[in-house]
């Protein structure tokens, strides 16, 4: 988890460190409904990288924002999911859906 003094002042610098690049946030939306396995995540993301979904998916478990579940199976299972505090980012996601659609919207007309 990022240390509490290396955090930016401003809390929306803080928002945007933790979640503000274009993977992290395409990642969290899929994370809302329901957990995920890396391939699936993966293949949904179209253009990212299996080390850019790695890197991704451990700075935000890092964060204290997604949760990695090993299953005890053979071949093993791995699912992504969001914590309790990952969870208090889906209104900022729903604001942000809200936002895009009024501006396609817009844009379109």
């Amino acid at each position: 988890m990022v240390k509490k003094e290396e955090l930016p002042a401003c809390p929306v610098a803080t928002t945007v460190q933790i979640i503000g690049n274009k993977w992290k946030l395409l990642i969290l939306r899929n994370l809302l409904d329901r957990p995920w396995r890396f391939n699936e995540l993966q293949k949904s993301l179209d253009g990212i990288s299996q080390k850019v979904l790695t890197e991704s998916l451990r700075s935000m478990e890092a964060d204290g924002i997604v949760i990695r579940t090993v299953f005890p199976e053979v071949p093993p299972r791995v699912e992504y999911s969001l914590s309790e505090l990952g969870e208090t980012i889906r209104p900022i996601l729903d604001a942000m859906k809200e936002w895009g659609e009024n501006y396609k919207a817009k844009i379109g007309s």
